[in-house]
């Protein structure tokens, strides 16, 4: 099948490709089916893309890159929800917030998005943890320049 994306031009799929978010994500609680595929111009970035609305494609990356320690505990329902049988079936990432200035851009390690690879179903979850942030710098400032 064939998605022609607004930003991402036109990207191949096939059903096995497509992720199911049974809840949706926040902000697009609609939207329920979503293909991943890496960034083009840069490798550590994938996009998570609607296949139900063409305009709607969120950039990710993986926290570990970040925070070689990020652990959590997914929740016993959301496991259930999920279909997880094997840590080796999860899949983590976290949204990217985009900016003109590179040191701006940040990631929201208190809203990870878990994607059962096997499955292919996928959850945001809402840590209620204080030790990560909603806007976690990507990169660091440099500020000796």
């Amino acid at each position: 099948m064939e998605l022609i994306t607004k930003y991402h031009g036109v990207r191949e799929y096939s059903n096995d490709d497509i992720i199911v978010f049974k809840k949706g994500l926040p902000g697009f609680k609609d939207l329920k089916n979503f293909i991943i595929f890496p960034l083009e111009s840069n490798e550590v970035f994938s996009i998570l893309h609607s296949i139900e609305a063409t305009e709607v494609g969120l950039v990710l990356v993986s926290p570990f890159t970040l925070v070689s320690d990020y652990e959590f505990k997914i929740p016993d329902p959301d496991i259930k929800e999920l279909q997880i049988a094997k840590p080796e079936q999860v899949l983590v990432l976290t949204t990217v917030t985009l900016d003109s200035n590179i040191e701006n851009m940040t990631t929201n390690l208190k809203a990870p998005i878990i994607i059962n690879i096997k499955e292919k179903l996928g959850e945001q979850l809402i840590l209620d943890n204080d030790k990560y942030k909603i806007k976690q710098p990507l990169f660091k400032r440099n500020d000796n320049l």
